[in-house]
């Protein structure tokens, strides 16, 4: 690799697996992505709803085609605002404007324009001293609004934050969690190699394989199987963390499509009771579906649509989960589209809620009972800061403390999440 491309590296814009300097431009893949764009950007399509329907554009596309567009869609959503300032384009973009953030990608990535009338002529020049330029102050270099900057350097600090949006902006890797109930980790992991796909072993989660290239693993027998679910390992802590038993009666209160609420589910070797509650019926219903394929028989669904399920829940559970809605900016590096739809209000917003919540759910825990309050942020203010104004109130005053994990990006390369068990007296 030349002197140059080595310096994007240093500059923290990784080049994608597919990157070859020879590799010679589809038309039909590019115009899938310059549609994505424009469906993400200016119609307000979640990026990965917007790769899906680009993917099903053409069934002759093989591997290495779907790749490209998938990685190219998501690699020019995550640097949006850096091309965006090389390109001078801004939201929302006309069609020359997505080829121009296009152009810039592939000048970047060393790739060689086509002559296309819809290119025209790109300053080569002027775009890398642009980027080299612009790379010098974090809020470019990392491609994140000035408003997330600042309050990020505000509860994290200047030296934490920069290295943690750094691990935020790399790739996320695919890991699996092995369903314990249907099968061994040590066994699972010689399934997946008999299809194909290479597994790595995880030292510090007990269920986890991680896959050093990803690959479509929806599509292996393993998964129809119910041999495991894809969950990051970070996300594999949660569980394991409410320290649950075979037996028990466990809630998880907002348990969304559900995996956690299978991990549980195999942690307690379905044995006991799971009552997986949520406010979208939607989601449940999901998690119908992934309990069927899972084997996982020990799991009660509950939509909340009123105070009644939470009162006639009072004082009833063993543990009470709280995976607590918040900004998910621990794992925006699956959903970088998140970076820009996301708003200092809703943060403010989903604070009040996560008080709320707290306040609410934690009458589940019965007396002796265990709590654990989570999320997937790395804001202070989300995490530990919660905790601390529920056990100073009139309901907290019934807990006290056990312990709580703060896991970085930067230093765990996984995801970021936050932690805390709490014990009622």
């Amino acid at each position: 690799m030349n002197n140059e491309n080595t310096k994007y590296l240093l500059f923290n814009v990784p080049l994608p697996p597919y990157y070859t300097k020879k590799m010679r431009l589809h038309r039909n893949l590019t115009f899938s992505v310059i549609d994505s764009i424009r469906d993400i950007f200016n119609e307000g399509v979640y990026a990965d709803k917007a790769v899906e329907k680009a993917l099903k554009r053409d069934k002759r596309w093989g591997a290495r085609d779907r790749k490209f567009v998938a990685e190219t869609i998501y690699d020019i959503v995550r640097w949006n605002r850096l091309y965006a300032e090389i390109a001078e384009v801004k939201i929302p973009y006309d069609r020359d404007n997505i080829w121009r953030l296009f152009s810039v990608w592939c000048i970047l990535r060393g790739i060689a324009l086509p002559d296309w009338n819809q290119i025209g002529n790109v300053p080569e020049r002027k775009i890398k001293g642009r980027f080299a330029e612009l790379s010098r102050t974090r809020k470019y270099r990392e491609s994140i609004p000035d408003w997330m900057d600042e309050m990020c350097v505000k509860e994290l600090g200047e030296e934490t934050w920069t290295k943690e949006i750094a691990a935020l902006n790399v790739q996320a890797k695919v890991i699996l969690r092995t369903n314990t109930l249907n099968i061994s980790r040590e066994i699972l992991q010689k399934k997946l190699k008999a299809e194909e796909v290479i597994t790595e072993f995880s030292s510090e989660h007990p269920d986890a394989l991680v896959l050093p290239e990803r690959a479509n693993v929806f599509r292996t027998e393993a998964f129809h199987n119910g041999y495991f679910e894809v969950q990051d390992a970070s996300s594999q802590l949660v569980a394991a963390y409410l320290d649950v038993k075979p037996g028990m009666k466990v809630i998880d209160t907002c348990a969304g499509a559900g995996g956690k609420t299978l991990h549980l589910s195999a942690l307690m070797e379905n044995k006991g009771q799971i009552i997986a509650m949520d406010i979208y019926e939607s989601k449940l219903r999901k998690l119908k579906v992934r309990a069927k394929r899972n084997k996982a028989h020990n799991i009660d669904m509950r939509v909340i649509d009123s105070t009644k399920p939470i009162k006639k829940l009072h004082g009833k559970a063993d543990r009470v989960l709280i995976d607590a809605p918040c900004s998910g900016l621990g794992v925006i590096r699956r959903n970088p589209d998140s970076k820009w739809k996301l708003q200092p209000e809703f943060i403010e917003n989903i604070k009040k809620v996560q008080q709320d919540v707290l306040q609410q759910y934690s009458k589940m825990v019965k007396p002796g009972g265990k709590m654990v309050y989570a999320t997937c942020s790395v804001l202070p203010s989300e995490n530990q800061d919660q905790v601390t104004t529920f056990l100073a109130s009139e309901a907290g005053k019934e807990f006290f403390f056990v312990s709580d994990k703060k896991v970085l990006a930067h230093i765990s390369g996984f995801d970021g999440f936050y932690m805390a068990l709490l014990e009622k007296k």
